[in-house]
């Protein structure tokens, strides 16, 4: 009798894949927020990173990122796990106003798969020191984090200049140096973390910016700038004091209304009364030494030009015999390491429509470039799409416009598929862009501009020019006596007539 043998059936488990979101389209059921939190956490858990606990927490504390495919390194700070205090090193954390990016993303993934980990990530945090930090979800905001030593004393330092969501008012920026100096006198254990203290710096520096320009915005009158051989009109004034108030700013005037001269005022205004000492010009390689031409016209400065080798651009950046260098965008692009060790205190971009796409070379080469003042030159600082002014904003201050899918879903309309069919509450823009972009166009200004000047120039041409012409003319001389006499034109001498 045969026997059969019974095969052990294995069930089979319905795995199903975690739905990938989509990087342009929105899911319906998620917020804005949600979506891009959510797209940040994906890229987490695909990217190559490692990590190493270089603070002294278990779990809390600060972490190097390493990114295999960039090489490049990040510093993560872990202070909670709903990303209200986390700080991460990385462009994206600080522009996405999220509280978040993929790197603290990763960390905290890598910390939920270890069970021993994991468990003191459910744990409050908290800690002994007292910190002054920047909050970068939402609007920027320098906020006080107390901890357990003092708590007290600081809780009572902190309160005359927080407002109620707990950020540093306007009186607190002023007399930050007596807060500080208060702060580590209860505690020497107190920390100041250095992005928040570099914005609040830039703060004072600009309100003095404008107090010492503030007599001269009402006479429309500028300082006294010895270097300086013209006098620009009154609208060129306005903008002159403008830009050197904003410190940095987008210049968009009509073109024609002179751009050029007001960029050489505001560099020679902030040389002799703000200690700016290396100005770069960074325009199209057909403009470099008209650029040249117009400094050592209006000015009694000299220039110069960044042209030739790598080894001889390096020795003309390292010569400090002129207060100006001009360099092409191409070759801007090629000398980061070099611009970065000549350390301009202002760069000045013309013809900044190179910069519109956010997404080219030049574009994220250049707004790597790094400067206490900044000009952008632009007649046309909108053409086609909103996230062309975007772009232009972000070499001023990254931060300025906040995150660009939060500026783009606020700002365009878009239909089911996802392309741009409008725009709305454009004033909005305009309103925020108030102390940082000048625009005038020459209707605006027409009554200012001299009278037009018209000059007649005749110019004799050349024998070879003469050789050309008659040759043509006698031609044209021939086509047209067979005109007379015939009384019509052949289709191929009327088209030889016409060329």
């Amino acid at each position: 009798m045969a026997t059969t043998k019974k095969s052990k059936k294995t069930k089979k488990r319905n795995y199903k894949p975690k739905p990938q979101l989509s990087n342009t389209r929105k899911p319906e059921d998620m917020t804005v927020e949600q979506w891009q939190i959510g797209l940040r956490k994906q890229i987490a858990e695909k990217s190559d990173f490692k990590f190493s606990n270089i603070g002294d927490g278990l779990v809390f504390s600060d972490y190097k990122v390493y990114n295999a495919d960039t090489k490049n390194n990040y510093k993560v700070a872990l202070r909670s796990v709903d990303n209200s205090l986390n700080y991460c090193s990385c462009y994206d954390f600080k522009t996405n106003q999220l509280g978040t990016c993929k790197h603290i993303e990763a960390v905290l993934i890598f910390i939920s798969k270890r069970p021993d980990l994991r468990k003191a990530l459910n744990q409050p945090y908290s800690t002994t020191y007292s910190s002054m930090y920047m909050e970068y979800r939402g609007e920027r905001k320098i906020k006080f984090r107390i901890g357990t030593e003092n708590e007290n004393e600081y809780k009572k330092l902190f309160k005359p200049y927080i407002d109620k969501a707990g950020g540093l008012t306007e009186k607190g920026f002023a007399e930050i140096d007596e807060i500080l100096q208060k702060a580590f006198q209860i505690n020497t254990s107190f920390r100041c973390y250095d992005d928040a203290l570099s914005h609040i710096i830039q703060w004072r520096e600009k309100k003095e910016r404008k107090e010492f320009l503030a007599p001269y915005f009402k006479q429309n009158k500028l300082p006294e700038i010895k270097s300086l051989k013209v006098k620009p009109f009154p609208y060129q004034t306005e903008g002159i004091l403008f830009c050197a108030a904003a410190g940095r700013s987008i210049l968009a005037d009509d073109m024609g209304l002179g751009k050029t001269i007001q960029a050489i005022a505001v560099a020679q205004l902030l040389h002799e009364h703000r200690q700016v000492q290396k100005v770069l010009i960074i325009c199209p390689t057909t403009l470099k030494y008209q650029w040249q031409s117009e400094i050592e016209k209006f000015t009694t400065e000299t220039t110069t030009v960044i042209e030739g080798n790598y080894l001889n651009r390096q020795k003309l950046y390292k010569k400090e015999d002129s207060l100006y260098k001009i360099a092409s965008y191409n070759m801007a692009v090629n000398d980061l390491e070099l611009i970065d060790e000549f350390q301009p205190d202002l760069i000045i971009l013309d013809e900044a429509q190179r910069i519109k796409n956010w997404q080219t070379k030049i574009s994220r080469s250049i707004k790597k470039l790094q400067s206490k003042y900044a000009l952008v030159l632009t007649g046309t600082p909108l053409e086609n799409k909103i996230t062309e002014l975007y772009s232009l904003v972000q070499f001023i201050d990254p931060l300025h416009l906040g995150s660009l899918y939060n500026f783009i879903s606020t700002y365009e309309q878009t239909d089911e598929t996802g392309k741009v069919i409008g725009y709305q509450n454009l004033h909005e823009v305009k309103d925020r862009l108030k102390h940082i972009l000048l625009r005038r166009t020459k209707k605006e200004v027409l009554k200012q501009l001299p009278s037009r000047t018209d000059k007649n120039l005749f110019v004799s041409i050349t024998d070879e020019q003469r050789a050309v012409h008659d040759d043509y003319a006698e031609m044209v001389m021939k086509i047209v006596m067979r005109w007379k006499k015939m009384g019509f034109l052949k289709e191929e001498d009327r088209q030889r007539l016409m060329i």
